[in-house]
């Protein structure tokens, strides 16, 4: 099969290559999907589970990619609860070969059924910016009706998906970004929005709920925001500082096939939108990745026509 490979941690995307890999095979529990659009994050090349197993061993040449649209072609012993020709989208494991590719073997569990009037490549742009969302929000930061988030990056991948889930939870919803995302921001659903380069953020005043997909400097600053009683939710690594009286927690998404029935649904009747950017073809796969202008929106890969 064609599969896009990396071998050579420090050259990036750069270190992209297509070439030819054997056809995976579904073990116990696992299915074979047919790739027909899969969503790349270029911050995975830096991410330990796709250069070594589980184990610490070295699993290059790796295929990346954790997001797919596709068709399920085979299934492994035992596997339940999906069947051979079904649509399907989902989110891969970590630590084994990815998706940018015509097939993957990926657990049953992380795949969900995706319906015949979504398109595969909206499919592959939901797993981990819906998934993040969702967990963010519900799962680690406890989120009530009634009560105010930050959300960093408001109209990128994840905080859009973030925005728009909190606003229609009930949520009153301060957007953060630069100035060229206020718009956007504010058309997914924020109520406010900061300028972070050069509004203050501290005149946000206090939250119940950051959702921080920046950290650093700015994430300790959101810790003190937070409310007696709040939470900060960060994908950025352990948080580098916490609220006084709330807590701070980091997370890595899961894949949850509820969820993302959840997510697929509200997709469907029109109350969640998910940014779409570059689309291109498996063969232009490794240039799209390495262009150098900055693009707005998930770069999603069409494995099939």
């Amino acid at each position: 099969m064609k599969a896009i490979v990396v071998t050579d941690q420090a050259a990036g995307t750069a270190g992209m290559t297509l070439t030819e890999r054997p056809d995976p095979e579904a073990a116990g529990n696992d299915v074979l999907v047919e790739v027909h659009a899969s969503g790349f994050t270029p911050g995975e090349l830096t991410w330990p589970g796709t250069w070594t197993d589980r184990l610490g061993r070295d699993r290059t040449p790796s295929i990346p990619g954790h997001e797919l649209a596709g068709v399920v072609s085979a299934l492994g012993y035992g596997t339940r609860g999906l069947t051979v020709g079904q649509r399907v989208f989902g989110l891969t494991d970590w630590t084994r070969d990815g998706t940018l590719a015509e097939y993957v073997a990926v657990e049953a569990r992380n795949l969900a059924p995706l319906p015949g009037d979504v398109d595969f490549t909206i499919g592959a742009s939901l797993p981990i910016s819906g998934l993040t969302a969702w967990q963010g929000l519900f799962v680690h930061g406890r989120f009530d009706v009634g009560q105010s988030v930050l959300v960093h990056g408001a109209a990128g991948g994840v905080g859009s998906m973030a925005t728009q889930l909190a606003q229609q939870a009930g949520a009153h919803v301060i957007g953060t970004g630069r100035s060229a995302d206020r718009a956007a921001a504010l058309d997914l659903g924020a109520h406010d929005f900061v300028d972070l380069d050069n509004d203050a953020l501290e005149d946000v005043g206090d939250v119940d709920l950051v959702f921080d997909v920046i950290g650093g400097e700015i994430g300790a600053r959101s810790a003190r925001l937070v409310r007696p009683g709040g939470t900060l939710v960060t994908i950025a690594g352990p948080p580098e500082a916490r609220p006084a009286q709330g807590l701070a927690l980091d997370f890595v998404v899961e894949a949850d096939r509820a969820q993302l029935a959840e997510i697929v649904q509200r997709v469907r009747d029109g109350r969640l939108r998910t940014s779409v950017g570059t689309v291109t073809p498996l063969e232009a796969a490794v240039a799209a990745f390495n262009r150098t202008e900055r693009t707005r929106g998930k770069t999603v890969i069409r494995v099939r026509p």
